[in-house]
């Protein structure tokens, strides 16, 4: 039985008391027990249940006064925990987490956890990284090692607690992005993970830490290479983290990582990996290699070993690269790493414009419903806030609310730009949610695109780009193929160009000054919006 299902029946069995912290109900709704009088007593119930435990209550829904399974619809128990968290917030506390299971063909039982002081966002201190390299160059175990303050078995053992995908744990390769969290406390030490394929291990160091660190950690294979870009390009990351092994030294991918960072002005830092597993003239060997490849695209690097972390702190930019030794296995260059981290200033966000996230993931929660994962460019957003999603495929934009907001499991009421975040959506099922659609403010009058205009600059290609070219352009996080009308005709390698650019089959919001990605085989690009062709103002559709 699982820990969390033996609460759920440890509650039931020991029932409510009159000065517990125990509370059952089957079910709420805003007709009923938002009602003025009806809504008081329920607030000042709620208070005295987290005061009698201690700062903590249990609210078991789907069941009768008496503890016997009642089970109710998931649209029932979704308006049920949007009244509890209205309660909640009236009573100075906050829905801390949800547990929900089947009771045979009667619906949802389930278990809210409630907690004192209203729920939190964390402080602008919080940054985001993308990872790249080159596939078993070890930036998954770098990461693992530093969430958790482990030391890898020299293995890979700490990748594995990135890995969401049996086939990627069993294969040892990552096929998707992956997420992780540490943070630091008002000293500067790290907050851990002790175990991060727990939920509440996550949220705890998010609600525990005074500074966070978020990692996007991309694919290295070449394969998908397709997603390692919507990583890089569609996450608003503040910094980026290339991973070099000092046993292979800077390939193909690696330069093709770098050049996708450096295309998005992404200030980055370099970590040769595996020093353990090499002479020191080896790790010397490919240290000269990283800096010569640096050197090559216009970066200076700036090895650690010569200048102290506050300096690299205070100098990486967009033109300056450090460079860190790290092992994984040894802990060389990982206390480097903390401090660095705990140094590196939040990049310039867009905190006070119209709130905008464009979707990367998108997932079903039991009793919630439909919930869009992404980072929020700009804006900020709230718990009950009417969005609009889209486009859909015809170009409309959908009406919809926020039920609640997650950042790495940990409920939130509100976030800003910069933050990784999972949002509940009311009024539209999870199907009907594309990676690359947008949620906008409801009163935005946004519009679909299909064909813009951009300048682009052909970084590689075997012979000339004209009329009808076909490659996938990467922006914000849509992933889509399009059609090239070069202005002159053509345009060739190293060619800086105006075009014409049509998404194949389906309409995107994209926005004038938006940077991009292109690639098709060996061919890349990169290029910016100049205009769009948009259609006029969607008028919302109501579900």
């Amino acid at each position: 039985m699982s820990a969390d299902r033996a609460a759920l029946e440890q509650a039931l069995a020991h029932g409510e008391e009159e000065g517990g912290h125990i509370e059952f109900k089957e079910r709420l709704t805003r007709s009923l027990h938002l009602e003025d009088g009806r809504k008081e007593s329920l607030v000042a119930q709620l208070r005295h249940r987290v005061l009698s435990g201690d700062g903590e209550a249990t609210y078991v829904v789907g069941v009768t006064d008496d503890g016997g399974i009642a089970g109710i619809s998931q649209d029932a128990f979704s308006e049920t925990m949007d009244v509890l968290s209205l309660l909640a917030e009236e009573a100075d506390a906050h829905i801390d987490d949800v547990e929900t299971w089947a009771a045979g063909d009667s619906g949802l039982v389930g278990m809210a956890t409630i907690r004192e002081g209203a729920m939190l966002e964390a402080d602008d201190g919080h940054i985001v990284i993308g990872t790249a390299g080159h596939v078993d160059h070890g930036k998954s175990t770098l990461v693992g090692s530093l969430v958790t303050g482990e030391a890898d078995d020299g293995n890979g053992a700490t990748r594995g607690f990135l890995d969401v995908q049996p086939h990627e744990v069993e294969r040892g390769l990552s096929a998707d992005l992956s997420y992780a969290v540490y943070g630091f406390d008002e000293a500067g030490e790290p907050i851990h993970m002790d175990n991060p394929h727990r939920k509440s291990d996550r949220a705890r160091v998010v609600e525990e830490s005074n500074r966070l660190v978020s990692f996007v950690d991309t694919v290295g294979h070449e394969p998908w290479l397709r997603t390692t870009i919507r990583g890089l390009v569609g996450q608003k990351l503040d910094y980026g983290l290339l991973a070099v092994a000092a046993d292979d030294g800077p390939t193909k991918t690696t330069r093709e990582h770098l050049g996708i960072l450096l295309a998005t002005d992404l200030p980055t830092i370099v970590t040769i990996t595996k020093v353990d597993a090499v002479s020191e003239e080896r790790v010397a060997e490919v240290e000269k290699e990283v800096e010569s490849m640096l050197r090559d695209v216009q970066r200076s690097p700036l090895r650690t070993d010569r200048y102290s972390i506050e300096t690299a702190a205070e100098e990486l930019s967009e033109t300056v690269v450090p460079i860190i030794r790290t092992s994984a296995v040894r802990g060389d260059g990982m206390d480097d790493l903390d401090r660095l981290f705990d140094q590196l200033p939040k990049r310039a966000s867009d905190d006070h414009g119209e709130f905008r996230m464009y979707i990367d993931r998108t997932y079903s929660v039991t009793g919630v419903g439909a919930v869009a994962s992404g980072t929020i460019n700009s804006g900020h957003v709230e718990a009950g806030d009417e969005l609009l999603l889209g486009p859909m495929a015809d170009g409309e934009f959908r009406e919809v609310e926020v039920r609640s907001i997650e950042m790495h499991y940990h409920r939130v009421d509100a976030a800003k730009a910069g933050r990784i975040v999972g949002i509940a959506l009311k009024g539209v099922d999870e199907a009907e949610i594309e990676r690359g659609m947008a949620l906008l403010p409801r009163h935005a009058e946004p519009r679909a695109t299909r064909s813009f205009e951009a300048e682009v600059m052909v970084l590689n290609h075997p012979t000339r780009i004209r009329e009808g070219y076909e490659p996938v352009v990467h922006l914000e996080t849509l992933s889509e193929t399009a059609i090239f009308a070069p202005e002159n005709g053509k345009l060739l390698p190293g060619d800086t160009g105006t075009t014409e650019i049509e998404f194949k089959f389906r309409p995107y919001f994209i926005e004038e000054g938006q940077r991009f990605v292109f690639r098709e085989g060996a061919s890349k690009g990169v290029g910016t919006v100049v205009s769009t062709n948009a259609s006029e103002p969607s008028t919302p559709a109501d579900d």
